[in-house]
Order: C-alpha cells, then structure tokens, then sequence
C-alpha cells in the first residue's frame, strides 16, 4: 500500500456511490486481500459525507464502528462537517455495508486483519482532504470494539510506517472496549486460555451466552428509542459471539493491558455508570447496558502519554445515540478537546 505522497498521477477516478442507506450519502468499496478465515469475496465499505466544507477543510474524520454496528449516525458526521471536517466513515470487512450472505458477520480471529482496510482508508482519507485543499490532519474515532481495533493499529502503524502515522492528528473513542465485562473470573487467565483453546479448535463456534436486547430496545424506534437503522445490519440482540473473534478481542485487550503508545492526543468518553440487564427498562437509557464504565476509567491511561479520560453523565453505550441533553454535553466535550488538541496552528510544530 502506497502513501499518499507516492500515489500514482495516472490512477483513474475512484469509484464513489450513491449510498443505499443514507440519502445523498456516498461509499467507496474498498477491495481487501484474500480472507485469512476462508470467507471470499470480502472487502470493506468507506462512506463519505456529501457537501464541501466551507473555504479549505479543516481536516477530516475518520469513524470506525463496534459489534453489531454500522455506520448510520448522521448528526455525528454534521456535528465535524459543521466543525469544517470532512466526514467518513468505514464499514469493516463483514460489517454493514460489507456484510455478505456468505460472511460470519464481524468475524475476525485476529484484529490486526483490519490494519489492511484502515490503512487503505487512511489513504484516500488523507488524500480527499488535500484535494479539497486542507492539510491532511485525520482525527480517527472508534466506537466499543472499534476503539481497541483503531488503538491499537495506531500503536503498530506508528512504529511499522510513520509517514502514514503522521497524517493522524487524534484519536477520539467512544465507550471503548478495553477490558472484559462481568465476573472476575472471566478476566483470568484460565479463562483467557478457555478461549483461545475454543478459537483453535472450533473458531466459528458460538459463545454460550444470554442475549440482552436491552440496548437495542433502548435506541430503535421501532421500541424505546429514537433512532432508525437496518436491523439487518444491527440486529436488536445482537449478533452471535464466536470463539474466533472473541479471543481476538481478549489478545488485543491484554495486548493494550501491557501498554501503548498511540503517538496522538485521545480523548476517551464513556458514561459514569453501568446498568446491566437482561430486558429493557428505563434505567438503561442513561447507562451503558453494554460495557462496564469502570473498565474505561481504568485502563484509557494505557492507550498513551496524551489522554484525556472524560465521563459524561448518563450517557448511553454509544455516548453519541444518547438522549438529546446528554450528547449535547458530550459534542461540548470534543468541541473544546478539538479547539485545544486539534485545532492548533501547525507553525507551532508538534510534540508528539
């Protein structure tokens, strides 16, 4: 994969889409190497906000989902377009837009597998940005597994190609998923070694486990909530868990557990408390139902030498589907990260 600088004057146009999800939205499929689980024809999706900002961007964004998640938020990308960021977001290999009939939705045995497609994705990212005359300062977000999927790419690309590295300017991570939930026991390392004997052996099995529409019930407006999706894409119980791709998930956590150095200022949101429950009820729309919030609190410290760990009060899992005073707090919180990390004149030089 080239660097925006060696990139070819002679490549044709990409290939941008009307998006089939979102009204005047676009996306660019991104095509991947061979599936490393067996699972061909795979690729990633990139979806991009329409409009230019006004006069040159200021950067761009990059959005990277969780589990059971695709990208649909639209008042999270007018929020940074507002802001004079250009927006995208990537589906990942058998996500979303990139889920095929043939695919094990989200299945990975390896997180590192997604460095191809957010590599890729930097690229063009980096490159939209400059052709629209801005300087290519890309602020990467994850939400849940896409927190600890962007982290610690961005711990490897900062040693493995600091170039591409360079475009990063932040890491900005929603209700980040940096330790395991539930009993303590199931942070041990007996039941680390349970589950990465289970992805050796049967990787595509499913985790037993009760499934909680708590969550979903809580966001969709076809129950509680005042969102719409495709449940197809983001089911209300969720999609099953395998071995495979939790084992994948654990390494990565004890990987962070060790320590990174992500090499850009973070600012880390979560909700100040958890509320787990197996169906729907109203405590769960000022909560996370999903993850455990002191997990966040405790290791958000681990992900560099720049971090700013923020609880915003009664926020949900996903702090920017929260109820409307709740996200308003927490678009303050990045509004000022970006205006005192972000949004800094360039001449000043950088210390990271």
């Amino acid at each position: 994969m080239t660097s925006p600088e060696s990139s070819s004057t002679h490549r044709p146009p990409r290939q941008w889409r009307p998006d089939h999800f979102l009204d005047r939205y676009e996306l660019l499929t991104v095509p991947l190497a061979a599936d490393r689980d067996g699972e061909d024809p795979i690729n990633a999706t990139l979806v991009r906000k329409p409009g230019a900002s006004a006069g040159a961007p200021r950067g761009a964004v990059l959005y990277v989902h969780g589990f059971t998640d695709y990208f649909f938020q639209e008042e999270m990308a007018a929020f940074f377009h507002d802001r004079g960021y250009l927006f995208f977001a990537l589906d990942l290999r058998k996500c979303g837009r990139s889920l095929a009939d043939h695919h094990t939705p989200h299945f990975t045995t390896d997180l590192a597998t997604y460095d191809e497609e957010l590599g890729a994705a930097l690229d063009v990212v980096a490159e939209e940005v400059a052709a629209a005359g801005g300087a290519p300062r890309i602020v990467v977000a994850g939400h849940s597994t896409g927190g600890l999927i962007t982290a610690l790419w961005l711990d490897r690309l900062r040693e493995t190609d600091p170039a591409r590295h360079a475009h990063v300017a932040g890491l900005l991570l929603n209700s980040p998923w940096l330790d395991l939930q539930g009993e303590a026991v199931l942070r041990t390392p007996v039941v680390a070694g349970v589950l990465a004997a289970g992805a050796r052996i049967r990787p595509k099995a499913e985790v037993p486990r009760e499934l909680s529409s708590a969550y979903g019930e809580s966001l969709h407006t076809e129950a509680n909530g005042e969102w719409t999706y495709d449940l197809r894409c983001k089911p209300v119980s969720g999609f099953p868990v395998t071995f495979g791709w939790l084992n994948a998930v654990r390494q990565g956590q004890l990987r962070l557990h060790k320590g990174l150095e992500v090499g850009v200022p973070v600012l880390s949101l979560r909700s100040d408390k958890t509320r787990f429950t197996a169906s729907y009820d109203i405590a769960v729309d000022t909560a996370d139902c999903v993850l455990d919030v002191r997990h966040m609190a405790k290791w958000s410290s681990s992900l560099g030498s720049r971090v700013l760990s923020v609880a915003v009060p009664d926020a949900r899992h996903d702090v920017f589907l929260s109820k409307e005073a709740v996200r308003a707090r927490a678009y303050d919180v990045v509004d000022e990260w970006l205006s005192f990390e972000i949004d800094v004149d360039e001449t000043a030089g950088s210390d990271r």
